[in-house]
């Protein structure tokens, strides 16, 4: 690789392989005339692996060289987040993943049932079939006709583009300039290329100049955008939470997961302490859901940071109206410009809350005010 900044760590460039949902396959026939195909690939017993049938093209290319790439953009990048003028430093930010090696025929029926039944894993995860074993009387003419072939990972590259060869004040022009944008990848792009690069300034030297989208509490990194599995932390931090009472932390989670702009906080030890998503139509309306701030990290101003960031969310920021419902906290949310609209009396029978449940609403002229 020309530039060892962008290199990616073996593991996480085998993850990212891994979870690819196509990968190509390059090759040439015995006459040098070269091949190049689109096919599922699973990582199985230390090789990626794909089927096929057991005639044409890529049959011809086995024992011969091949690379396997899989790829995926991250954001582009346009001349003008860095530059007003020059055309140069328009650029792309991305993650790719090559392997070179022999393309090899697996023949092992075992081997290549465990290749087969990982394709319906990945690529049928709710299941809804048998699992494939070479033994099994409903597999055992389909695994023994299939071809499956494979490329070792002994010569694997992983490349993570994502801004390592700009300083502080040009990063935080990019992340800046990915926020304002605002398209629908774009709030992940924030967090891929604060993260990529934050260590490695701070080792320099040179903190990154963190824009004031993501101005937080000392020790706290704000999420744009976070993982999936973050869901499940942030569902823990929100089951004594009174409006969730009747819900389990599987369907928080997957509220979360379905949000249309959910951001959230993590400590100095990357520890979930925070978190809120919205609903929106990105232009009429959008409901704030689940702001949630754990009990250590309170008076910190860390809410305040939260709700500000998710309202400037790209699929908030330009709604008309924003709507919440709240039991306690109509004075925190005076600050962002909501009012009172109109109260709920407690149910009858329900969760034991002495006050009423508020509506709240913000709408563009308060929050030009607020």
């Amino acid at each position: 690789m020309r530039k060892e900044i962008y290199r990616m760590d073996r593991d996480e460039a085998v993850r990212f392989l891994a979870r690819a949902p196509m990968i190509h396959v390059a090759s040439t026939t015995p006459s040098g005339a070269p091949i190049l195909r689109t096919v599922h690939g699973v990582v199985v017993d230390g090789a990626v692996a794909f089927h096929g049938a057991p005639a044409g093209e890529k049959m011809e290319a086995v024992g011969r060289e091949a690379v396997v790439s899989a790829e995926e953009v991250i954001a582009s990048i346009p001349s003008y987040f860095i530059d007003p003028e020059r055309a140069c430093p328009a650029t792309t930010y991305f993650h790719s993943v090559q392997v070179h090696g022999p393309l090899e025929e697996v023949t092992d029926p075992a081997a290549k049932a465990r290749v087969l039944d990982a394709l319906m894993t990945k690529y049928q995860p709710e299941g809804g079939h048998v699992p494939i074993d070479a033994d099994h009387p409903l597999y055992r003419k389909p695994v023994a006709g299939l071809l499956v072939l494979r490329v070792p990972l002994e010569r694997l590259d992983g490349k993570a583009k994502l801004g390592q060869n700009r300083g502080p004040a040009e990063l935080g022009q990019v992340l800046e300039g990915l926020w304002q944008r605002g398209l629908p990848d774009d709030p992940r792009a924030v967090d891929l290329v604060r993260a990529a690069n934050a260590e490695r300034l701070a080792q320099a030297g040179m903190p990154l100049a963190v824009p004031p989208f993501l101005a937080a509490p000392e020790g706290v990194t704000l999420l744009c955008a976070p993982a999936p599995h973050h869901a499940e932390q942030a569902a823990a931090l929100l089951a004594d939470a009174y409006w969730n009472q009747d819900l389990s932390p599987a369907t928080i989670a997957a509220a979360h997961l379905g949000a249309t702009a959910w951001v959230a906080a993590l400590d100095a030890r990357g520890d979930l302490i925070g978190s809120a998503r919205a609903i929106s139509d990105r232009a009429k309306r959008a409901w704030i859901y689940d702001v949630i701030v754990t009990p250590a990290w309170r008076k910190h101003a860390l809410g305040r940071a939260l709700v500000r960031l998710l309202l400037d969310h790209p699929a908030v920021r330009h709604v008309a109206t924003v709507h919440l419902h709240t039991r306690d906290q109509q004075r925190f949310y005076e600050k962002f410009g909501f009012v009172v609209t109109s109260h709920t009396p407690p149910t009858p029978g329900g969760p034991s809350f002495p006050r009423s449940e508020m509506l709240l609403t913000r709408n563009a002229a308060s929050a030009r005010l607020s």
